[in-house]
């Protein structure tokens, strides 16, 4: 009898306690479908990688997930409104390293990525590259850092918009070997590639699955991934950070993750960092995002958060001594 007066005594508690409608509210979750906002238009790494695990998790929750594509000024629409979204579990942000980029680009924004974002898990990373076209007299990577630090200025290198993660990891190249290079802006991987086959420019950093099929292809030669690792879709291509010296820790590399409003409830950002363990570690979405060069690698929320704050620290860092104007 005691211990019945008790358990009714803690379940009082507990009902009048804040806890109890996070706890209700997760026991319920999800109970309507899920929305995953891009950053970024369809077709590109991170839209695939978002409908591939956003499938699977709809699957696993019996919920349909929608992807809703929001892209413009430097993830910033896409961020805004999560961060003013309900904080329920049913509005999730797709993360990527443009969110650590932003904090560093622009003077004002309308969130801020560590404090109004409850960090969930990273979905995958994929590799950075610096490209030739077929015909350059660039054999490898000691042969471009050779000519550009023989002929100042001279060394064309093209990425994608300014800000872009690609054009920041090349600003970090030339700065971490400590060569002078010219680094040419353009709107998309296509111009990108047509200034590359028309000697328009030297080399090129961009992401290495937009330029899988060149390579495949025989258009474009890969003189070296940016990441920790070599690349399992190009094992015969070396890091930078092979060359050694200055550059023997240098690893850059693009990610996607999930992250929530602040304030969610932590019972559905724990079910949601299961569930994308889960998902990831499925075979079929295994081989889905090697297909398109994404190495599938899910992190706990604290190293997500860890991951953000680091990312920002350095390419803040990167945008100041590059002299890029904040927005």
């Amino acid at each position: 009898m005691q211990r019945r007066q008790t358990l009714h005594i803690a379940a009082a508690a507990l009902a009048t306690s804040p806890l109890w409608p996070a706890l209700a509210h997760a026991d319920n979750w999800p109970s309507r479908p899920i929305k995953i906002v891009v950053p970024f238009g369809p077709g590109g790494e991170a839209d695939v990688t978002a409908r591939i695990v956003g499938k699977k998790l709809g699957e696993q929750l019996h919920q349909s997930v929608i992807i809703e594509n929001r892209p413009g000024a430097g993830g910033v629409v896409a961020g805004e409104l999560v961060a003013r979204a309900a904080p329920d579990g049913y509005t999730l942000l797709l993360m990527s390293n443009g969110t650590a980029v932003s904090e560093g680009l622009f003077k004002h924004l309308p969130f801020d990525a560590q404090k109004d974002f409850a960090p969930i898990s990273t979905l995958g990373f994929f590799d950075l590259a610096i490209v030739v076209p077929a015909s350059s007299r660039f054999k490898t990577l000691a042969d471009l850092l050779t000519f550009a630090k023989a002929n100042p200025d001279k060394l064309n290198l093209g990425t994608i918009n300014v800000g872009s993660t690609q054009n920041l990891a090349a600003q970090l190249f030339k700065t971490t070997a400590g060569i002078h290079a010219q680094i040419v802006p353009f709107n998309g991987n296509a111009a990108v590639f047509t200034a590359l086959v028309s000697g328009q420019i030297d080399a090129a950093v961009v992401g290495l699955s937009s330029m899988m099929s060149q390579i495949a292809a025989g258009a474009v030669r890969a003189l070296a991934v940016m990441g920790e690792k070599r690349s399992p879709d190009l094992p015969q291509v070396p890091t930078v950070r092979e060359r050694g010296g200055a550059l023997a820790g240098f690893n850059v590399a693009s990610w996607n993750a999930l992250a929530a409003p602040a304030k969610t409830p932590s019972a559905v950002l724990q079910r949601l960092d299961h569930e994308i363990l889960v998902a990831l570690q499925s075979p079929d979405v295994v081989q889905s995002l090697t297909r398109i060069n994404v190495q599938p690698r899910p992190s706990t929320p604290a190293q997500l958060a860890e991951l953000l704050g680091s990312e920002i620290r350095r390419w803040s860092a990167v945008i100041q001594s590059a002299g890029i104007p904040r927005q």
